[in-house]
């Protein structure tokens, strides 16, 4: 008899926000970034999303590629202290549906994964705190010397997310057909292709576009919208998408 694994994305969809935001202060804070980057780089997309006049992607992807120049050539070993501090202060800011759905999985002997386009050792740490099996983010890669040398693999987009799903799938000997997947963006849609069990949770529009357009998929997906104390189970086969 095959296993079955529960597949969680962390950011927006296990952490109410994105875990890059955190390490990303943090390294103003330390000055490994400089103040100056936020405030001319970052800080306006961060106020065209905060007014909802622009793309909270945007904002995540400025910070992301500084994230990255940045990162060329420091000790791996800041960035894993930083990571840690980041989930001790902050690794409790989660959605109660997604907590939950973790212990659900847990007391039913499932296997629970992260696949998190996150720094490995941000999601490391996350998936620690909570007990997961095993975890999967994007690597930034380091010398010998643990240095890091500004090459990457990514983890935060659906052609990364399935092969490592399907990995995973063969490392652990599961049966896709009966797993499950939570995730919020399009880089998600993958996973919920190929996993039984489906749910978006809090998703964007451009993944509910998706969602809607996949007559097999609309069939077997849930949709959770957590806002405030409230937990919505949204039927997607009647979304109005205004």
């Amino acid at each position: 008899m095959k296993n079955i694994a529960a597949f969680f994305d962390i950011d927006g969809t296990i952490y109410r926000e994105g875990l890059i935001t955190e390490v990303f202060k943090k390294m103003v804070t330390h000055e490994i970034i400089s103040g100056d980057r936020w405030y001319d780089e970052v800080r306006p997309a961060f106020m065209a999303w905060d007014r909802r006049q622009g793309d909270y992607d945007v904002y995540l992807e400025k910070m992301v590629d500084i994230f990255r120049e940045t990162l060329k050539d420091i000790p791996s070993e800041h960035i894993n202290f930083i990571a840690k501090k980041v989930i001790e202060q902050k690794g409790d800011r989660v959605y109660q549906f997604t907590r939950g759905e973790i212990e659900r999985h847990q007391a039913a002997g499932h296997k629970v994964i992260a696949i998190s386009g996150s720094p490995d050792a941000l999601v490391k740490e996350m998936a620690q705190k909570y007990h997961f099996d095993d975890w999967r983010g994007t690597i930034y890669e380091t010398d010998e010397k643990g240095i890091y040398t500004g090459t990457y693999v990514p983890m935060w987009d659906a052609v990364s997310k399935k092969k490592a799903l399907l990995e995973l799938a063969g490392q652990y000997d599961l049966d896709l057909s009966e797993c499950y997947s939570y995730g919020d963006t399009n880089g998600d849609l993958t996973m919920f292709l190929n996993t039984g069990h489906p749910t978006a949770i809090n998703p964007t529009r451009e993944l509910l576009g998706n969602i809607v357009k996949d007559k097999e998929l609309l069939e077997r997906i849930r949709v959770i919208v957590e806002r405030k104390d409230v937990i919505y189970n949204i039927d997607p086969k009647h979304l109005n998408i205004l």
